[in-house]
């Protein structure tokens, strides 16, 4: 039988006890896990390892989630890994300016473990259904002529 391997996960808070909260919560779950405290750290994080999905407050500190996510995608082999934005702040027009930023999904603090499982499946799972789509595309098309 096959193992399959765990969806590696970034996740970033500036908040310590929250970032810890969320790890331990994804790794019970099966989810390879990298976290950091930092927009600066994430992002070099992001250079240098491939992730399935990448989970980021969007109150950083000094930084800004959205930003760090435009950054992330800038990087080629980047720029389609999904992205859940999450946050506990009442932020105006935050649901479309996360999408327009490149973010898959937008969960508000506090968020239900179960939900958020479910939305992290989906973030995952729905580039490799468009990308599969995308690679038979031209194959099915050739067929057909």
């Amino acid at each position: 039988m096959q193992m399959k391997h765990a969806k590696k996960v970034l996740v970033v808070d500036d908040k310590m006890i929250l970032l810890n909260e969320l790890v331990d919560f994804l790794q019970k779950r099966g989810y390879e896990i990298t976290s950091c405290l930092t927009a600066e750290d994430a992002l070099e994080t992001a250079k240098n390892d491939d992730f399935d999905l990448i989970i980021s407050d969007i109150n950083l500190g000094a930084a800004n989630g959205l930003e760090l996510c435009q950054q992330i995608h800038e990087i080629e082999q980047r720029h389609e890994t999904p992205v859940i934005f999450l946050s506990g702040a009442q932020i105006p027009d935050i649901v479309r300016r996360s999408h327009s930023a490149g973010g898959t999904y937008y969960v508000r603090k506090p968020f239900d473990p179960e939900v958020m499982v479910e939305l992290i499946d989906k973030a995952i799972w729905f580039p490799a259904v468009v990308n599969n789509h995308l690679r038979r595309a031209p194959k099915e098309e050739m067929a057909g002529r």
